[in-house]
């Protein structure tokens, strides 16, 4: 299939992410794992919607929020300790790269409104 990178970056993350959360303890696991697999699924949703759509721009101005909240909720991971460093380290690099390139295409997309 040919994706847009930004949708590949963010299948290829839950595909990480997925098998580690689900071996945190049963507390973290249905709380806050299932709040991260929930946004991630969310994210990978709306930027496929986001693909098809005229009007891109509310949607993807809304990600960024989305990726803020995923931020967080790893970082309330690692804090519990409950996620290595270098996996932490890797989660936030690559949501850094997925928001960057959601950037991107927001920026295109509010220039050909302007044009």
């Amino acid at each position: 299939m040919n994706e847009l990178p930004v949708i590949q970056k963010t299948y290829d993350l839950i595909k990480w992410t997925v098998p580690i959360l689900n071996k945190l303890s049963r507390d973290h696991k249905y709380l806050l794992g299932n709040r991260i697999i929930t946004s991630l699924y969310d994210l990978l949703d709306k930027l496929i919607v986001a693909r098809y759509r005229k009007d891109k721009l509310p949607l993807l101005e809304e990600l960024n929020s989305n990726i803020d909240i995923l931020r967080y909720q790893i970082r309330l991971l690692h804090d519990f300790e409950l996620l290595l460093n270098n996996r932490y380290e890797y989660f936030n690099k690559e949501l850094q790269e997925i928001g960057s390139e959601i950037g991107g295409w927001t920026k295109s997309c509010r220039s050909k409104a302007l044009s």
